[in-house]
């Protein structure tokens, strides 16, 4: 009998492994988009920072976005800049309104404390991950770029300012709160969750009605616990002693 013919070399594909650009870019993936060009926030970010254009982000599942690039550092004029340390990886929109918030807001507040403000201290930026880093959680931000995770600032002295120190100036805390969250649509910090104690969130996270959040106490150092002084059983004074006449003293007999 004949032998069956051999059958062809298939491949298996990769669980989860796209199959397509069109299949990694998902349904909403607007081909237009796609320029050799940089985009008008890429040209108005080139005057204010330093950033590197990236190749489109895609995937996993969601996760990803256009008109990503890694924002350097932000420039204040006359050759002096302030870098991000690590860069982190953001939309367009998003570095532009991070380096104008540093250029603009936490630069001159920063100098009030005598030295210029050198460096920015990032938490976290794109990761495609759930909110909180919850599995299975609704898309974080952060898996669009379109969030970035600040821990605080260095001024040229060395100092390292801490933005939910509560050691930290209040003053400057408060006032570089109040900017960002005139500036981000979404900002967390201390009191907003457990998850966000030691850096303050920033995205641009657009919803309905114009709705924003601003969530981020200024705590101050918790009040001192009231000293407690030990005393020693040899330290507590004793009665004076009864004077050696009451037993001698006449006794009243009360009538029958």
């Amino acid at each position: 009998m004949p032998l069956p013919r051999e059958r062809p070399a298939v491949t298996p594909p990769v669980p989860g492994a796209p199959h397509s650009f069109r299949e990694a870019a998902g349904p909403d993936f607007n081909t237009s988009d796609v320029t050799a060009g940089p985009s008008a926030c890429d040209e108005r970010l080139a005057k204010i920072a330093t950033a590197v254009p990236m190749p489109r982000l895609i995937g996993p599942g969601a996760c990803g976005g256009g008109d990503v690039v890694r924002l350097d550092a932000i420039l204040l004029g006359e050759d002096k800049r302030v870098t991000l340390k690590p860069a982190p990886y953001l939309r367009c929109p998003m570095a532009e309104q991070l380096a104008l918030w540093v250029r603009d807001d936490a630069a001159p507040r920063a100098a009030t404390l005598g030295a210029a403000l050198s460096a920015v201290e990032t938490y976290d930026d794109f990761s495609c991950r759930g909110r909180n880093r919850q599995t299975g959680g609704k898309l974080s931000e952060h898996g669009k770029a379109n969030a970035v995770d600040v821990r605080g600032l260095t001024l040229a002295d060395g100092r390292f300012i801490a933005l939910t120190d509560v050691h930290a100036s209040k003053e400057l805390r408060t006032s570089l709160r109040d900017s960002a969250c005139a500036r981000f649509t979404t900002v967390l910090g201390p009191g907003s969750d457990s998850y966000h104690e030691e850096h303050i969130h920033l995205d641009l996270l657009e919803r309905r009605n114009g709705y924003r959040i601003c969530q981020w106490a200024v705590n101050e150092p918790a009040p001192p616990k009231p000293t407690v002084v030990s005393v020693s059983a040899e330290a507590v004074p004793l009665p004076p002693p009864r004077p050696s006449n009451l037993d001698n003293r006449p006794h009243r007999t009360r009538g029958l």
